[in-house]
């Protein structure tokens, strides 16, 4: 992966979320201003496009020198390359389709766009200067010989979304479409699709049912995390539950994608610094267990699970099984670790820095 530490370029980003656009610019891996965030406005398309428009322009009156591109990321389905917003569920403004964002930006700012999923762009970010060199210093600091190259990166939030890094190089598909992970079907409501059993309303929702309550009474995902850890006052048992269901359904997901792309796994978004009271069932959900008609069980995956952000599973993941092998014919001894294993972390930059490192290294390629 291009070491892009000291280019001197500018870049402007735009992580939009369904609740706030976050507006940074990127020079050399770093943020160069101190991020602007605005309210998406996501019900009302022409505030939402002032909306942009105000963001970058306050971006770029503070920045020391001028940008050489616009590079932004918005959830999916969008027509990325050509910066056609469209069918956005998070962003109502945008449900309709059809709205030429990509080329208003360029008209205005008169220098290039580069538009592409937040998913993408935050597992990118991830890929480049976050959870994946982290786990392989890791690696080579406990004197292991395993190494890895590919990153599957989810955020959990408003909605539930998905990227892949292959070898340094963003997964994107001929549609623009792949990883779109939040329209897998959910293991506990299966005639509904993931993400409404992986996102913030999905959390309320859970702890509402079991507390009792009505809609109207719903605390934030913040609150019920803190009434599961006893830091709260609140139903303790219906805020685990509600958490317990969240990391049992991303752990269902994750498996599905972790068996077809074998890659680490790095988790961003709102709820991922809820991380302690849903991680454990997510890991167990990955190191679960499935079966044929006959009743023979199989593990879930070919591969272990660690949860990476727990101290013991950290040092046994590190530690693999790793031993010496003799070569035949020879006394030479080469290095072996037979232990087949992935790791779930927690964003090592934050969503939406891990997002614009993502957009402006993407936008760099593509210049």
């Amino acid at each position: 992966m291009k070491d892009l530490n000291k280019d001197k370029r500018i870049v402007m980003t735009l992580d939009a979320g369904g609740t706030n656009f976050v507006f940074s610019a990127i020079r050399g891996n770093q943020e160069v201003i101190d991020p602007v965030q605005l309210p998406s406005n996501a019900n009302d398309l022409d505030r939402c496009l002032e909306t942009v428009l105000k963001g970058f322009t306050m971006i770029k009156e503070g920045l020391p020198e001028a940008p050489v591109a616009i590079s932004f990321a918005f959830p999916g389905p969008s027509d990325f390359p050509n910066g056609i917003i469209g069918g956005l569920g998070n962003l109502p403004a945008f449900r309709e389709g059809g709205v030429a964002l990509g080329p208003m930006l360029e008209d205005h700012f008169r220098i290039p766009f580069f538009l592409n999923n937040d998913g993408d762009l935050f597992a990118y970010g991830e890929a480049i200067a976050g959870l994946l060199p982290w786990v392989n210093n890791k690696l080579e600091e406990a004197g292991s010989p395993k190494r890895y190259k590919n990153l599957l990166g989810v955020t959990l939030g408003t909605g539930f979304g998905g990227g892949l890094v292959n070898d340094g190089k963003l997964y994107l598909g001929d549609n623009s479409a792949g990883l779109e992970i939040w329209l897998m079907r959910g293991k506990i409501h299966t005639d509904c699709y993931m993400e409404e059993g992986a996102s913030i309303r999905a959390v309320q929702r859970v702890y509402l049912e079991a507390a009792g309550l009505t809609a109207d009474e719903a605390p934030t995902p913040k609150e019920i995390y803190e009434i599961a850890m006893g830091q709260r006052e609140g139903d303790n048992k219906a805020a685990l539950k509600a958490y317990s269901e969240l990391g049992e359904v991303v752990g269902d997901a994750l498996a599905d994608a972790v068996t077809i792309t074998d890659a680490l796994v790095v988790i961003g978004g709102g709820l991922s610094g809820a991380h302690k009271v849903f991680m454990p069932r997510l890991i167990e959900e990955l190191n679960g267990s499935i079966y044929t008609i006959g009743g023979e069980r199989f593990d879930r995956m070919e591969i272990k699970a660690f949860n990476l952000e727990d101290e013991k599973e950290l040092t046994q993941f590190l530690k693999g099984e790793a031993t010496k092998v003799k070569v035949p014919g020879s006394g030479r001894l080469v290095d072996y670790d037979p232990m087949k294993r992935t790791g779930v972390g927690i964003s090592r930059l934050g969503t939406n820095k891990a997002t614009a490192i993502g957009a402006y290294a993407f936008a760099l390629a593509n210049l």
